[in-house]
């Protein structure tokens, strides 16, 4: 069954009002069997060029080059005029862990705050030293399940003792670094490669001043997925944020009366298409779906059935496997369920950033981002007709976009 909900499409859609206003690229329903529905005034940019007269072909693509550049600086722009404190909301909580706890009790303490990940204290030193996600603890269980090891032993093991196991460090807790998209050349993406840290073993943060568009350097220049903000006066962590956060910043407040983002993301290479996208079938167990997500450095993929139309979608911080484990030995056997099974059981509300949101390769930039300030996904899965899948656009790929220049610099 398709696990994603049906956005209502709303009645407005004054594209350029001076900001992004949120309209609905697709609706999907589990209740009547339709498909996708995509807004009648959507239309494939190349069909609009080949309408142009063959003499004013080179004229055109000068202009749209033109116009790209100036989408491109005016988002670069408003990044550079704002700053990480501009992100974080007028309330919220950290959670910190001190590394001399067990791993098993903090993973227990982010999901019961509902938090993704949390700075590492090292009370001997006095200092930051790392960050722990979900993923880690869920990465750990695989290394467990792989070894046959003891995993009742997770109840009191420390975070420090597990970080410092260089056999758990150098197998399942390993960076990968994910595919650069096609724009970006050899040297970006070697430079990327060296530059990645892990977040186990190294702090990296920004300050509450830095710029938001330091703050994405950071994170894609070190395949982040979270940046802790720190506030310099007294080292005290703020927030961690990412680039979804960013994101929903960007189509909050950013301001343009020029149509500067009309063309598809697909004709602007936003995204990973064709034989580079990773999927998988509901058939496959968990453990070989996070193994798959581990070696490609994905955080999520699609979920296709045999005919190749998506499904769904299963993210790495996916933690329904461990909501229905009684133990830490009942979860380790719960890796060998099916990706079928799992998903039946998972909340399908489409209001959380890693439900099924689907558009097409037709669909413009600008449609994107009023998409996205309705209702702030992780990643969208670009589908056909037949709603196969052909691509996946993230929130990190709508950022670099702006920083193409800069991150290949």
């Amino acid at each position: 069954p398709c696990l994603s909900s049906a956005p209502m499409a709303l009645e407005s859609r004054s594209l350029y009002s001076g900001h992004f206003t949120p309209t609905a690229l697709s609706s999907q329903s589990s209740l009547d069997g339709g498909g996708p529905h995509y807004p009648e005034d959507l239309e494939d940019n190349s069909t609009m060029s080949a309408m142009a007269p063959s003499g004013s072909s080179s004229g055109l693509l000068n202009e749209r080059e033109v116009v790209r550049r100036a989408g491109r600086e005016a988002i670069s722009q408003f990044l550079d005029g704002h700053t990480c404190f501009s992100v974080l909301r007028a309330s919220g909580k950290v959670v910190v862990f001190d590394t001399r706890i067990p791993i098993q009790l903090a993973f227990y303490a982010l999901v019961e705050h509902d938090m993704q990940c949390a700075p590492l204290w090292d009370s001997s030193t006095r200092q930051f030293v790392g960050l722990l996600t979900v993923t880690d603890f869920i990465d750990v269980l695989r290394y467990y399940r792989r070894t046959k090891g003891d995993v009742s032993t997770l109840a009191t093991r420390s975070i420090s003792e597990i970080l410092s196991d260089g056999n758990i460090l150098g197998s399942v807790l390993v960076r990968h670094v994910p595919k650069c998209r096609p724009s970006e050349t050899d040297a970006a993406a070697a430079a990327q490669a060296a530059a990645t840290s892990s977040h186990h073993r190294t702090f990296l943060s920004a300050s509450s001043e830095t710029t938001l568009k330091q703050a994405c350097l950071l994170l894609h220049g070190h395949s982040l997925d979270f940046l802790p903000v720190i506030l310099p006066d007294d080292m005290r962590c703020l927030a961690t944020i990412t680039y979804t956060n960013i994101l929903e910043h960007l189509v909050t407040h950013f301001r343009e009366q020029r149509r500067l983002f009309d063309d598809t993301v697909y004709d602007l290479g936003i995204g990973t298409y064709h034989d580079d996208v990773v999927t998988a079938r509901a058939s496959e167990t968990l453990a070989e779906v996070l193994h798959t997500l581990h070696i490609n450095g994905l955080s999520a993929m699609p979920v296709v059935d045999d005919a190749g139309k998506v499904v769904g979608v299963y993210s790495r911080s996916d933690i329904t496997f461990l909501a229905a484990a009684t133990d830490a030995e009942d979860a380790v056997s719960n890796l060998d369920l099916t990706l079928e099974v799992l998903m039946s059981q998972r909340r399908t509300d489409v209001t959380t950033p890693d439900a099924l949101h689907t558009c097409t390769r037709a669909h413009t930039l600008q449609s994107i981002f009023e998409y996205f300030a309705q209702w702030k996904f992780n990643r969208l899965i670009v589908v056909d007709e037949q709603e196969r899948v052909v691509g996946v656009v993230s929130a990190r790929d709508l950022v670099a976009y702006f920083l193409e220049e800069l991150l290949e610099q």
